[in-house]
């Protein structure tokens, strides 16, 4: 009994689909990109910057657990958090000022 091959994968089974183009006007726009400064913006959009916090175990679980459940992101919810708090500060205290410059 010969060996077989799968190695060309479901294709080769299947038949090769056809190739499917889009025409220009359904193609999807493309984000303007953003300038690399840092090795530490790499992978982040626009308006994102990547950073390190040290937080409690149990709220960390518990964040995961929520994007988890809600199908989202834990940046999502370390965002809607952060919002939150800020406005909240806001609403009771007025605008954020910003530090003086040395």
């Amino acid at each position: 009994m010969a060996k077989k091959n799968f190695s060309r994968g479901l294709n080769s089974l299947l038949g090769e689909p056809e190739q499917l183009e889009r025409p220009a006007e359904q193609a999807k726009p493309k984000a303007p990109k953003k300038e690399i400064t840092k090795t530490s913006q790499i992978g982040t959009k626009e308006k994102e910057k990547r950073a390190t916090f040290i937080v409690n175990e149990d709220l960390l679980e518990k964040m995961k657990l929520l994007a988890y459940w809600n199908r989202v992101l834990i940046k999502d919810i370390v965002n809607t958090a952060f919002e939150e708090h800020i406005a909240r500060h806001e609403k009771m205290n007025g605008e954020i000022k910003q530090m003086p410059k040395n």
